[in-house]
């Protein structure tokens, strides 16, 4: 009897491994054979390849294909090569693909009910009313406190250039701008003061750097998750210190604002407005009546929901515009006479404005805006998009039909880094944005902001917060390689979402005279 009960046991386990693993050899798509369990995604699990990295090879050894299938666990993935099929499933063809398929139980984890993880009918409510947070007249509203950050970052670069002994002028870029987007977002998000430049050990700052470590314990976490749906109403993958962090910040203020919003403008104040209109009512995009019209739904702003969204906000501002900003001082630090140019522009353009940094004097900078989206081309914060099927869905081009659940994989960082699209894709070169180039170019193989109605709602505010950041650096100081730098730097292979590099991304720092 026990022999019995360990065959059927094993039989159980394997058929738990295996299934789906032909999901694409019936489809005919081209993909490498799963194993066991893990499906393609050994080193992924265990943290030795980032979600990037896998996109990346995937995309470099199917050359001739449009799309390419892969195996996450039993679960079948399609990465997606050619731009036209990439524009239908974000644009064209949304309705299929409405899910981001990331976030995981909010009733779980609740900081995953926040407008980036959010799926269906609880993402479209929340999009819609979060949208006129974004407007250029609330951006330009915003200014003044992106000014006094730059002012406070332009003060720190000096301090670092001017530091004498070994270490004078030695930064690490990628931490410096980590505090300055830290101190930006929680200045005009939360009205907080946190003094992350003057001090790099700031409670912010802390916060920031735990967001997006992930130790051994949350990697084998996210990897049960992934592995093992029946588990995933009891697994909390995040850290819980994080969900309590995020919960007491935003009960506090909203306690001192005693519910109601203040004359700060922020984002917390949105939120309180949101909160006061009472239930968000809107169409259903999951939902449809028997005469095929959508089905009315609600959602409340609760503390709750204010919580994921101040999260988020948090999280995504801080962190990409650090990366995207760090990156591009890396590429100019190489290229001397580049920056040179840059410089003299930043003079140039403040020279019209009595030397001072504002709205419309970041938006004539020009030559600037173009090396940090050429920056963000070589080295996405994204560098994949993802989408979940959400019902069966016929590859036109392909004549390939998929199911609900299997996910979407947008190659950003490949896409971007394809010759075929982008000449010589490894040499840094601003002039690749002008609007002329950029009509030129199939619109969707440059997606560092994603693209179609899921596409980041806050590009605008963190290209804005960028430029001025990198406008302040370059106006008071250059930037050259540091002893300890790396013309390519090595990519953090546990990296999920955001991607991040070894050891940071080392500068000196000198002051312009």
């Amino acid at each position: 009897m026990i022999l019995v009960l360990v065959a059927l046991l094993v039989i159980l386990v394997y058929y738990f491994g295996t299934r789906n693993h032909d999901y694409w050899a019936k489809r005919h798509i081209k993909h490498d054979p799963p194993v066991f369990l893990f499906g393609n995604n050994l080193k992924g699990f265990f943290g030795r390849q980032s979600t990037t990295q896998v996109a990346n090879d995937l995309y470099n050894r199917f050359p001739d294909e449009k799309v390419v299938g892969y195996y996450r666990g039993s679960t079948p993935e399609l990465y997606i090569r050619d731009p036209d099929i990439v524009r239908n499933v974000l644009s064209n063809d949304f309705a299929y693909f409405f899910r981001r398929g990331l976030g995981r139980n909010p009733d779980v984890e609740p900081l995953l009910a926040s407008l980036f993880h959010a799926e269906g009918d609880l993402w479209k409510l929340t999009r819609q009313r979060l949208t006129p947070a974004f407007t250029t007249a609330r951006l330009k509203a915003m200014f003044p406190l992106v000014v006094r950050c730059a002012e406070r970052l332009q003060g720190a670069v000096r301090a670092a250039a001017a530091r004498p002994g070994a270490g004078a002028g030695a930064v690490d870029a990628r931490e410096l701008m980590a505090r300055f987007t830290t101190e930006f977002i929680a200045a005009c998000g939360f009205g907080v003061d946190t003094n992350s430049l003057g001090d790099e050990d700031s409670h912010f700052r802390k916060i920031g750097r735990q967001l997006f470590a992930r130790p051994l314990p949350v990697i084998l976490k996210h990897m049960m998750w992934d592995l093992f749906p029946p588990l995933r109403s009891y697994i909390h993958v995040g850290e819980q210190s994080l969900d309590d962090a995020f919960f007491r910040f935003v009960k506090n203020i909203r306690e001192v604002r005693e519910g109601k919003p203040s004359d700060r403008h922020d984002f917390i104040d949105l939120l309180l407005e949101l909160e006061g209109k009472g239930k968000i009512v809107g169409e259903s995009i999951e939902h449809r009546n028997p005469d095929g019209t959508p089905v009315t739904v609600d959602m409340e702003m609760d503390l709750k929901m204010m919580a994921a969204q101040v999260f988020v906000f948090f999280a995504a501002g801080f962190e990409t515009s650090s990366s995207a900003t760090s990156y591009t001082l890396h590429q100019l630090a190489y290229n001397p006479e580049l920056q040179l140019k840059i410089q003299t522009e930043i003079d140039e353009v403040l020279r019209n404005y009595d030397n001072k940094l504002c709205y419309d004097a970041v938006a004539e900078m020009k030559l600037l805006s173009m090396a940090f989206k050429e920056a963000m081309r070589m080295f996405p914060s994204l560098g994949v998009l993802n989408r979940l099927c959400a019902r069966p869905y016929t590859f036109a081009e392909l004549g390939l039909t998929v199911d609900p659940g299997v996910r979407i994989v947008v190659p950003v960082e490949a896409l971007q880094n394809d010759e075929k699209y982008f000449d010589n894709p490894r040499e840094f070169r601003p002039e690749r944005f002008t609007p002329e180039e950029i009509k030129k170019r199939h619109k969707y193989v440059y997606l560092p902001f994603g693209d179609g109605p899921r596409a980041c709602i806050g590009s605008r505010l963190g290209e804005m917060q960028s430029l001025a950041g990198l406008a302040a650096v370059l106006q008071a100081c250059s930037v050259v390689p540091a002893p300890t730098s790396q013309r390519v730097p090595p990519v953090d292979c546990t990296t999920n979402v955001v991607q991040g590099v070894k050891g940071g991304l080392p500068l000196q720092l000198t002051v312009r005279q």
